[in-house]
C-alpha cells in the first residue's frame, strides 16, 4: 500500500505565514485642545460658584461674628453675641414656632395626597402619561404667581371669590378675612404649597411603586391576600419606605425654605413669619447683616440636625434587600 507523503509546511517555507501575536489595544491620546476647551466652557460656572457661593458663604460666616449694621466690611468683632441675641429674641423663636406649625400641617398632607395620587395614576389602565403631566404641571408655576392667584382670585374675601362661592353653595358661612384671621390663613398657605409641590412628590412615589417586584403581589394573591388595605400595609408600604424617607426629608427642607407664599400673603402679620422671612426683615429692612448672617447659619444648623435625625429614624436603605447584613447577624450565622 502506497503511502502519500504530504509535505509539512515549515517556518522556512516561503509560502507559510506565521500567526501574528495578539494585538494590544493602544491607548488613545486625547485630542489636542480638549483640555483647553473643557476649562473654557467650565470656568464661567466655577467663577460664579466661587464668587457667589463659596466666598459669600465664608464672608457671611465672618459677618455673623461681627457687628455689621449697614455695612459689609465691619471691624468690630463681637464673638457669639449675635447668636446669643438671636436665640433669645422672641421674634426669632416665634418664627421657629410658625415653621413648626407650617411643617406639621404641610408635610403629612403632602405625603398622603402625593402617595394617594401616585397609586391612582399608577393603576390607571389608560392615559397615565396625561395625568402625570396634569398633576406635575403646577410645579412649573412660580410661587409668586400662585400666591397672587390665591390672594386675588380664590381667597380674596369677596363674595365672588372661589372659596366663598363654594362655601355659600354648600350653605356654610363665608369668610371675609382669609389672610388676616387665624386659622384661615393657614388654609391659604398650606393649600397653595400643596398645589405647587404635590405633583413632584407624586412622581417620586410612582418611581418607587415601579420598583416593587410584581412577584410579591403574585405571591400575596396565592396566599389569599387580596387587594385592599392589608395588601398595602403588608407589601406596598414597606417597599416604599426608602422613597417615603426621601420625600419626608425633601418636604422638611422645602418647609424651612418657605418664603414666597408667606411674604406675598401674610407678611403684615408678625406672628406668622417663617425663619427666612424673619432673616429677610432683619437683613434687608433693619440692615443688621451680622445678626442676619447668624440667623442664616442657625437655620442651616437646624436643617442639618433635622436631616440627620430623620435619616437616623427613617433610614434611606431600610427596605433595601441588597443591604449588607450587620456584623452581629454574620457572627450569629457563623456560630
Amino acid at each position: 500500500m502506497t503511502q502519500l507523503n504530504t509535505p509539512v509546511a515549515r517556518v522556512s517555507d516561503p509560502g507559510h505565514r506565521p500567526t501574528p501575536p495578539p494585538s494590544v489595544p493602544r491607548r488613545r491620546r486625547p485630542i489636542r485642545g480638549t483640555r483647553r476647551a473643557f476649562w473654557l466652557f467650565v470656568s464661567p460656572f466655577f467663577i460664579g460658584l466661587l464668587i457667589f457661593s463659596i466666598i459669600a458663604l465664608f464672608w457671611g460666616f465672618y459677618l455673623s461674628f461681627t457687628r455689621a449694621v449697614a455695612t459689609i466690611t465691619p471691624t468690630d468683632f463681637v464673638g457669639f453675641d449675635n447668636y446669643v441675641s438671636l436665640l433669645t429674641d422672641p421674634s426669632f423663636l416665634s418664627s421657629l414656632l410658625s415653621f413648626t406649625v407650617f411643617a406639621v400641617l404641610v408635610v403629612p398632607t403632602t405625603l398622603v395626597v402625593s402617595l394617594a395620587l401616585a397609586m391612582l395614576v399608577a393603576n390607571l389602565p389608560v392615559a397615565r402619561a396625561f395625568f402625570r403631566s396634569v398633576f406635575f404641571l403646577p410645579t412649573a408655576f412660580s410661587y409668586v404667581i400662585a400666591s397672587l392667584i390665591w390672594k386675588l382670585g380664590i381667597f380674596s374675601g369677596s363674595t365672588s371669590s372661589v372659596a366663598n362661592s363654594v362655601l355659600s353653595s354648600l350653605g356654610l358661612p363665608t369668610v371675609d378675612a382669609w389672610l388676616t384671621q387665624s386659622p384661615y390663613y393657614w388654609v391659604v398657605i398650606v393649600s397653595v404649597r400643596l398645589w405647587l409641590q404635590v405633583g413632584f412628590y407624586m412622581l417620586l412615589f410612582i418611581a418607587g411603586l415601579q420598583r416593587i417586584p410584581e412577584t410579591l403581589y403574585e405571591a400575596a394573591a396565592i396566599d389569599g391576600l387580596s387587594r385592599g388595605p392589608r395588601r398595602f400595609f403588608a407589601i406596598t408600604w414597606p417597599q416604599l419606605r426608602p422613597t417615603t424617607a426621601a420625600v419626608m426629608l425633601l418636604l422638611l427642607v422645602a418647609a424651612f425654605q418657605a418664603f414666597d407664599e408667606f411674604y406675598n400673603l401674610v407678611r403684615t402679620i408678625p406672628s406668622v413669619r417663617p425663619p427666612l422671612l424673619y432673616i429677610y426683615n432683619l437683613s434687608f429692612q433693619q440692615l443688621d447683616y451680622g445678626k442676619g448672617s447668624a440667623g442664616a447659619f442657625v437655620v442651616t444648623a437646624i436643617v442639618v440636625l433635622v436631616a440627620l435625625l430623620q435619616s437616623r429614624f427613617f433610614g434611606f436603605g431600610a427596605a433595601d434587600e441588597t443591604k449588607a447584613p450587620r456584623r452581629g447577624a454574620r457572627k450569629g450565622r457563623a456560630s
